[in-house]
């Protein structure tokens, strides 16, 4: 993996959570899990995030139903920020995570709807 597919991840992330949070990622980052944190920019983002046959609403909405089949509220709180960012709707959220939940059981939607009410009440748009 290259500079240039760390550059094209953390430019993603910023477009997705803003400077803010991507650079507090980067300053928290430990001697430990520094290495990781850069392969998730690098390859993530930096490599699949940036292939350009999908674009990132229609990735945000396909991880935001991965996430919820896995039952992963915390990375679904994450998620739906930058789901809002790349375009897609409270709506939008609310029927993929009815949709996932019919696919990969009621309790998975359970977590997911809580994770992301939680967001959404945060970023004002539960109404």
């Amino acid at each position: 993996m290259s500079d240039d597919a760390y550059k094209a991840g953390r430019d993603i992330a910023v477009k997705m959570w803003g400077e803010e949070v991507a650079a507090a990622r980067e300053s928290k980052a430990t001697a430990f899990n520094r290495p990781f944190e850069d392969l998730v920019t690098k390859y993530c983002f930096g490599e699949v995030w940036a292939e350009e046959t999908l674009d990132p609403k229609t990735r945000s909405m396909l991880t935001l139903a991965v996430l919820t089949a896995l039952t992963k509220p915390n990375q679904i709180k994450v998620h739906v920020r930058g789901a809002i960012a790349n375009g897609v709707s409270v709506e939008e959220i609310r029927a993929i995570l009815i949709h996932s939940a019919v696919y990969s059981g009621v309790p998975s939607g359970v977590e997911a709807f809580n994770a992301a009410r939680e967001v959404l009440g945060e970023m004002g748009l539960d109404k």
